[in-house]
C-alpha cells in the first residue's frame, strides 16, 4: 500500500488544526456543593479546591475519549451552566501570514534537514524498530521528520482518535456560551512563535517522541480503550503510564521545555486567581498537565492549596 503525500496546503491545515453566570432566568443561585456533585456525576476525574469564598473544580481532560468509555458529558454540561465562570484551553493564534509561512517552509517541518536520513540520528536498535513498522505498513519514513513520523504512527497507524466522543473542553465551551457563563483562557501562543520554535528544534529533540510513538503503535489498539477505562475509573497513575498518554506527552509542544513550562505556569496562575473569586469556577485542564510530576496539582499543593480528589501520584 503506497501512501500519497499530502499537498502543502492540506499539511498546513492539519498542523494548524493539531496545534491545535447562571442563566438570567434562574430563580436563585445553585448551591456550590450541588454544582460539584453534578460535575462529579459526569464520571470525569476531577479535583476541588475549596476556599472561604468559593470552589474551584479541576476537570482532568484527556483528548480523544473512546465512545466505549462510559461517562456522561450531559452532566458536565449541566454543571457548567450553573457555574459562575469557566476556564478552558486556548487554541494557538495563527494569522494568514503564518499559514503561508507554513506552506513555504513546510519542508523544514516534514523532512529531515540537508537530505539526511533516519539512520544518521537513530541507534541501530531504534532504526530496526522503525524499519519493522515501515515494513508492516508499507511506508517509507527514512526522510520524514521524526515528529511527522510520530504523528503518522499515532493518528494513522494506531488510529487513536477514531470513534471518539467530544472532548470535555468542547462540551464546556458550548454549554458556557449557551448559558452566558464567562470564559477565561490562557494567553494564546502566537503562531509565528510556535512555528519558529518548531523550525529551530533539532531532529534529535524529537527522538523521545518517536520512541514513545513506536511503543504505543507496537502495543496496539487495546491501549486506547484501557486509557479511557482507567480515566473513567479515576486511576490517574495508570492513565499517565499508558503508552498512548506517554507518547502524547513526549511530543511537541508538550515536551518542549520552554513551551511546557509556560503552559504549566499559565494554568497555575489562572487557577490561583480563580481561588480568590466568589462562587464556583469550573476549569478543564489537560490531565497530563495536571498530574505529571511537578505539574499543576503538585505546584498548587506546594502553594498550600487543599486539593480534594483522586490520587494522582503513583503508589509508594
Amino acid at each position: 500500500m503506497m501512501i500519497r503525500q499530502l499537498p502543502a496546503w492540506q499539511f498546513a491545515c492539519a498542523v494548524l488544526f493539531g496545534l491545535s453566570a447562571v442563566s438570567a432566568f434562574a430563580q436563585e443561585p445553585t448551591p456550590q456543593n450541588a454544582i460539584v456533585v453534578t460535575a462529579q456525576r459526569s464520571g470525569a476525574p476531577m479535583w476541588t479546591i475549596d476556599t472561604d469564598s468559593g470552589t474551584v473544580i479541576l476537570v482532568g481532560e484527556i483528548r480523544a475519549v473512546p465512545k466505549s468509555t462510559p461517562w456522561f458529558p450531559d452532566r458536565l454540561e449541566e454543571a457548567t451552566k450553573e457555574a459562575d465562570r469557566v476556564i478552558i484551553r486556548a487554541a494557538p493564534k495563527f494569522s494568514p501570514g503564518d499559514f503561508f509561512r507554513l506552506i513555504f517552509r513546510g519542508g523544514r517541518f516534514t523532512k529531515l534537514p540537508d537530505k539526511t536520513v533516519a539512520g544518521e540520528y537513530l541507534s541501530a536498535a531504534q532504526r530496526a524498530r522503525l524499519a519493522a513498522l515501515e515494513a508492516e505498513y508499507d511506508i517509507d519514513y527514512d526522510r520524514r521528520s521524526f515528529l511527522m513520523t510520530s504523528f503518522d504512527l499515532l493518528a494513522r497507524r494506531l488510529d487513536f482518535d477514531d470513534d471518539t466522543t467530544k472532548d470535555a473542553t468542547d462540551i464546556v465551551k458550548k454549554a458556557a456560551n449557551r448559558a452566558d457563563v464567562p470564559i477565561t483562557r490562557p494567553e494564546r501562543f502566537r503562531g509565528e512563535d510556535l512555528l519558529d520554535n518548531l523550525a529551530e528544534a533539532p531532529p534529535e529533540s524529537h527522538i523521545p517522541c518517536l520512541e514513545a510513538a513506536m511503543d504505543a503503535t507496537e502495543a496496539g489498539q487495546p491501549i486506547i480503550e484501557k486509557r479511557g477505562d482507567d480515566w473513567r475509573s479515576f486511576d490517574i497513575p495508570a492513565v499517565m503510564d499508558n503508552p498512548l498518554e506517554i507518547a502524547l506527552s513526549r511530543c511537541w509542544p508538550w515536551a518542549d521545555d520552554e513551551l511546557g513550562d509556560e503552559i504549566r505556569g499559565q494554568w497555575v496562575s489562572m487557577i490561583s486567581d480563580a481561588s480568590e473569586q466568589t462562587g464556583v469556577t469550573l476549569a478543564v485542564v489537560p490531565l497530563r498537565v495536571l498530574a505529571e510530576p511537578d505539574g499543576v496539582l503538585d505546584q498548587l499543593e506546594a502553594r498550600d492549596f487543599l486539593i480534594g480528589g483522586p490520587d494522582w501520584r503513583p503508589a509508594g
